[in-house]
């Protein structure tokens, strides 16, 4: 963003010319834009976005195209994928931060079941201020450990931005990220994959036959990414779109009672039909966000 677009944003969200000099005054020392508005732009929503949570990012746009092309795939194809709910398709957003991720779903699925979980208290203060006019339901824990037990074998779409910078990284970041926001949302451990493992290894207990994981990486990591997968037990593949420097991995779960292995198993597009899809189109607005 250019700084007159920035100075613009602020000058109208300034009530007084005295509390947009401080507005001023705390972007200058490195304070977020986001934090300083309260909200972030993404998908064409407004996010609210508290001081100190991480703020969604707009490569992450791509992961919400990617699991909403597979919602709209389940909603009319034939396998369960999830919607045993009353029809409703249930989705869990790992890692939601200020549940930017699972609001724009909601807003351009129709009829999910929403379901998010993170482990750090402000994140889920904001969440749930965030999903709850969705009607979702915010849990604060470790990834599925808060999760009604109920869910287990039923969840049609996991989307999860779950950090995956490698610990020695953290101090090249911009120091918006690396200052203000938490190190447990940025800090993925030696490789930047020990929460990422450790999604991939427990997702397949959760997963209805035919539903999928789909983990936000990066080009480097992704190979890693979607052989963590497969030693799973899940089909996996990768979408990208180099405009924004965005790589998703999706695993799916077998539509049989056993999840298949990579190994000497079919082409991903041959067990699934959804594998086939790879479009690298970014989230288009629903709502304007002015």
């Amino acid at each position: 963003m250019f700084a007159e677009e920035e100075a613009g944003l602020l000058t109208d969200a300034a009530a007084s010319a005295a509390e947009l000099e401080t507005m001023i005054e705390r972007r200058a020392a490195g304070l977020p834009l986001e934090h300083i508005l309260g909200w972030a732009e993404f998908c064409g929503l407004r996010i609210g976005v508290a001081t100190g949570v991480f703020v969604p990012r707009r490569r992450t746009e791509f992961l919400v195209r990617q699991a909403e092309q597979l919602l709209r795939m389940h909603d009319g194809g034939t396998s369960d994928g999830g919607r045993r709910a009353a029809g409703r398709a249930v989705v869990v957003d790992l890692c939601c931060g200020s549940g930017a991720v699972g609001v724009a779903l909601a807003a351009r699925a129709d009829g999910i079941e929403l379901y998010a979980s993170d482990l750090d208290p402000a994140a889920v203060l904001c969440a749930t201020s965030n999903i709850e006019p969705f009607g979702g339901h915010v849990h604060e824990g470790d990834l599925f450990e808060p999760l009604p037990s109920r869910l287990r074998g039923r969840i049609a779409v996991v989307v999860a931005n779950a950090p995956y910078v490698p610990t020695a990284a953290i101090g090249t970041m911009p120091p918006e990220a690396r200052t203000h926001e938490p190190r447990m949302s940025l800090d993925g451990g030696p490789d930047g994959l020990d929460i990422q493992r450790r999604v991939i290894a427990e997702a397949p207990a959760w997963l209805a036959p035919g539903g999928h994981v789909l983990i936000e990486t990066s080009r480097g990591q992704a190979r890693q990414t979607i052989g963590l997968m497969r030693r799973a037990g899940l089909t996996a593949r990768l979408a990208s779109d180099p405009d924004v420097d965005a790589t998703v991995a999706i695993g799916t779960a077998a539509v049989g009672s056993a999840a298949q292995t990579g190994s000497g198993s079919e082409p991903a597009e041959a067990q699934n039909p959804a594998a086939a899809v790879s479009s690298a189109a970014r989230c288009d607005p629903v709502s304007s966000s002015e």
